[in-house]
């Protein structure tokens, strides 16, 4: 109880600082206001403007408690998705729930299919990092010795698959992830050049399924967040 205290607490005085337009707008007055005080006169203004540790504190209480965000979306997302993806009579055999390598081979792995997922909201720009996850969870889902489905659960397919389609050069999707370029030369050499080359061998193995069509928590929510 004390934790959510904090947190309320954190929340209010980073609120208090400004948020969105409101918050641009502030730095830009104290910017302007700070320019040729000396210490005393800035200290005073900020004083007089509410501006101490109290802000700062709050900030860093939010960031140390959401350090941990991007697990708890992906352990949420896949086990909100669960009673969408799995079939009557479907099985599951493991469950990864935690965001990265934790050690399984797949998020899902059922008696009838191993199944990835990625909870990235794409922004539509280069997103190369996003790019990155999309290519290596392909590649392993493809090199995976198995005849169940092979599955990736996403948000908006479209940008994916318009990843996959395009010519970005292999090499640099793997350049920050040395245990997958290994993995991929001791597979497939210099076969493949470009992400386009690839994925034209492996489609018909893959399932790209978008969350937004099938778990109807992800369609309001993308929804909500368009408007």
């Amino acid at each position: 109880m004390k934790e959510r205290s904090d947190f309320e607490e954190a929340l209010s005085a980073v609120q208090a600082f400004g948020a969105g337009a409101a918050l641009t707008a502030r730095i830009a007055d104290l910017e302007t206001r700070l320019q040729g005080k000396t210490r005393r006169k800035a200290a005073t203004l900020l004083a007089d403007d509410h501006v101490d540790e109290t802000a700062l504190s709050g900030a860093l209480t939010i960031k140390r408690l959401s350090a941990q965000i991007d697990v708890v979306i992906h352990a949420l997302g896949i086990l909100t998705s669960l009673p969408y993806v799995l079939e009557p009579g479907e099985v599951i055999e493991s469950l990864s729930l935690g965001a990265g390598n934790t050690g399984r081979q797949h998020d899902l792995e059922t008696d009838r299919q191993i199944a990835e997922f990625k909870f990235i909201q794409w922004r539509g720009g280069p997103e190369s990092i996003r790019q990155n996850n999309v290519f290596i969870d392909i590649f392993n889902l493809a090199n995976a010795r198995t005849k169940k489905r092979r599955v990736l659960y996403l948000l908006d397919k479209h940008h994916a698959l318009r990843f996959l389609g395009n010519r970005r050069a292999i090499p640099s999707v793997l350049s920050k992830n040395a245990t997958v370029h290994d993995q991929f030369q001791a597979a497939h050499q210099d076969k493949f050049a470009t992400v386009h080359e690839y994925w034209a061998t492996v489609q018909d193995l893959i399932e790209i399924v978008d969350l937004r069509d099938i778990v109807p928590a992800f369609s309001r929510t993308m929804s909500d967040d368009v408007t």
